[in-house]
């Protein structure tokens, strides 16, 4: 999956870089020489009529120049209609003609020189156009006529006419209203495989990664029904009416989704401010689907109603919206959250640009095309997918450590389940054994005495077996009832002094010797005799690890209100699976080892309420690290 964010994050750049390059190209090949037409004349008239003639049209006295670089003359009020009177240029070539690229009205017809040569009629509210009209060079210095209606305020042309080469100026506009089509079939073909892919996910990351979807595929959806290009591909009445609905739909989608996602990352907020307004969203987004579902149903009847909730109430619950998540995203961010910074960067290039567009929006009285939101719009996505990316990440990170403790939770549970084998079977039959042991030394040890001849010394090595098989057993006894004895203070450098002076003649034997440096301030807790069996079987084990000429060395400090123990030898060391098996039953390295030795040495350090850990490398020698609890001597 982390894989397939990465995808999806390089997706999203290439496809930012594409679409930067689509807007700043500009029109480096505007169409074959394209004549452009900045000055025309508009005539108000209260009926609008599409089939008026030219001698009708020529009649009126009322126009009005207007230039396109200065001030476009306002509707005067709602309901009158608008003709548009354009003065050709000359013509040279008959693969000529003339690309008016927005024009805003639901009812279009274009009259050239007297002659109807194009109307359309729209029965959906959308009132941008894009229209191109055939000439000829018999078309020189004649006059076109474009009649224009409109239910909304934004009626007429605002923008120069061009008039070209056929194929140079379709093919300039195609690639100019391109980026609207690649970007939003490519935001909408990404939602699709990210809802292919959550079959491979778990359910904890399904909510945000399908809301993640959601608002992927209803943004791609809104880029693609806000373009007029795709209108003029699918300029007809039903078509029309779909891509309409299709963009409220997205609208209606997208607020929810975007704060569900939210919610997701950054929690329900403080006071459930963040599940209220998820909550009053889906609220209001259903109230909208089942007004849009009636006002289709009744043929646009209730329009009025729908447009006051879906267009001018919407717009405000927007504000609301992003000014309650800007400022909870601002307190994240001062807290150092990592994934309220990326949201925040990616909404605030986003709201940024919005801004502007808005801005130039009002200023322009409403006839601006919003055009800078789309790339701030995959600016912000962008920054969605990453935080989905790292949230994955961590989950992983999780998994693996979450992993790596139940292995150690399940090794020390084994661990304690073989320790509480031995101990049962420890304290069920150790005292039975050692009674008949003890009677069958007893009567070697009388044979030996009155035995004079050479089978004295079998005898000899049969009572060598019954004290290794008595200690055998004492060692079960110890771990069975490590608690055992009188539990005193013990300073730790006196008990090592003994430990030292039972050990050394062993040292020195295997050419090693043993260094031992400890403060006399340390005291913890314990049984005199256990405390010296638990070390003594941990330096037997170094000594013996020992080859040739070697040194032990010991030290013990108090830190943290701990006294920890150092135990270091030079010797031959341990790879990594013999040190991970130390402590267990029957285990050991050595030719005649029993594995009881440390088993008994882990059991008496936990019952002190010490800890024992070790770390070793083949080849290097071996450290133990032993820690008890303080006692303060003073107190």
């Amino acid at each position: 999956m982390k894989v397939l964010t990465k995808g999806i994050i390089t997706a999203f750049v290439l496809l930012l870089v594409v679409l930067c390059v689509f807007l700043f190209k500009g029109s480096s090949d505007p169409g074959a020489n394209a004549v452009e037409i900045d000055k025309w004349q508009i005539a108000w008239v209260d009926q609008f009529d599409p089939h008026t003639s030219k001698e009708q049209l020529d009649k009126i006295d009322s126009w009005i120049d207007v230039d396109a670089d200065g001030q476009i003359p306002m509707r005067p009020s709602v309901g009158i209609s608008q003709w548009i009177k354009i003065q050709l240029p000359e013509l040279t070539e008959n693969s000529q003609v003339i690309l008016i690229d927005k024009i805003y009205a639901t009812h279009i017809a274009v009259n050239v020189d007297g002659i109807e040569v194009y109307e359309s009629k729209r029965h959906f509210n959308y009132s941008i156009n894009n229209i191109m009209v055939p000439l000829t060079a018999e078309n020189s210095k004649e006059t076109i006529y474009i009649g224009v209606s409109a239910e909304t305020d934004r009626i007429g042309l605002f923008a120069p006419i061009k008039i070209g080469e056929h194929q140079g100026l379709v093919k300039d506009f195609v690639r100019n209203n391109m980026t609207d089509l690649i970007l939003g079939s490519t935001l909408i073909f990404i939602a699709a495989i990210m809802l292919f892919c959550s079959v491979f996910l778990k359910y904890v990351n399904m909510p945000m990664w399908f809301s993640l979807c959601a608002v992927i595929f209803s943004s791609g959806l809104l880029v693609l029904t806000y373009s007029s290009f795709v209108f003029w591909l699918f300029d007809y009445t039903i078509a029309g009416r779909v891509l309409v609905v299709l963009f409220d739909i997205a609208l209606f989608t997208l607020l929810p989704s975007l704060t569900y996602f939210f919610e997701k990352i950054f929690g329900p907020g403080k006071y459930a401010l963040i599940r209220r307004l998820r909550k009053f969203l889906v609220t209001y987004s259903s109230l909208c689907f089942l007004i849009l579902i009636i006002n289709e149903l009744s043929g646009n009847q209730f329009y009025k109603v729908y447009s006051l909730i879906t267009i001018q109430i919407i717009g405000f619950i927007m504000v609301a919206q992003f000014l309650i998540l800007a400022c909870i995203l601002m307190t994240n961010v001062i807290r150092g959250n990592k994934e309220a910074l990326l949201f925040f960067a990616g909404f605030l290039f986003f709201a940024l640009l919005c801004v502007g567009d808005l801005l130039w929006y009002y200023y322009s009285s409403g006839y601006y095309k919003l055009f800078l939101w789309k790339v701030g719009l995959i600016c912000f996505l962008t920054s969605l997918i990453i935080i989905l990316g790292r949230r994955f990440a961590e989950n992983h990170e999780q998994v693996v450590e979450y992993s790596k403790q139940l292995e150690l939770f399940n090794n020390e549970l084994q661990r304690s389940e073989k320790m509480e084998i031995i101990s049962e079977l420890a304290a069920s039959v150790a005292h039975e054994v050692r009674n008949p042991l003890q009677v069958t030394r007893g009567f070697l040890q009388l044979l030996v005495e009155k035995q004079q001849s050479s089978d004295k010394v079998f005898l000899n090595m049969a009572l060598e077996e019954l004290d290794r098989a008595s200690a055998i057993i004492t060692d079960f006894l110890t771990f069975a009832k490590p608690e055992g004895g009188k539990v005193t203070e013990l300073n730790v450098l006196a008990e090592f002094v003994h430990i030292e002076g039972i050990l050394i003649p062993l040292a020195n034997l295997q050419g090693g010797k043993i260094a031992v440096q400890i403060p006399n301030n340390l005291y913890v807790r314990g049984n005199s005799s256990k405390f010296k069996q638990a070390f003594i079987n941990i330096i037997k084990n170094s000594i013996e690890a020992l080859s040739g000429q070697g040194e032990i060395q010991i030290w013990s400090y108090e830190e943290n209100g701990q006294v920890f123990i150092h135990i270091k030898d030079n010797g031959e060391g341990m790879d990594e699976q013999v040190l991970a098996r130390l402590g267990e039953p029957y285990f050991s390295n050595k030719t005649k080892g029993t594995g009881l030795g440390l088993m008994v040495t882990f059991r008496i350090i936990e019952v002190m309420g010490g800890r024992i850990s070790f770390t070793s490398k083949k080849g290097a020698g071996t450290e133990a690290i032993i820690r008890f609890p303080s006692v303060n001597q003073e107190a």
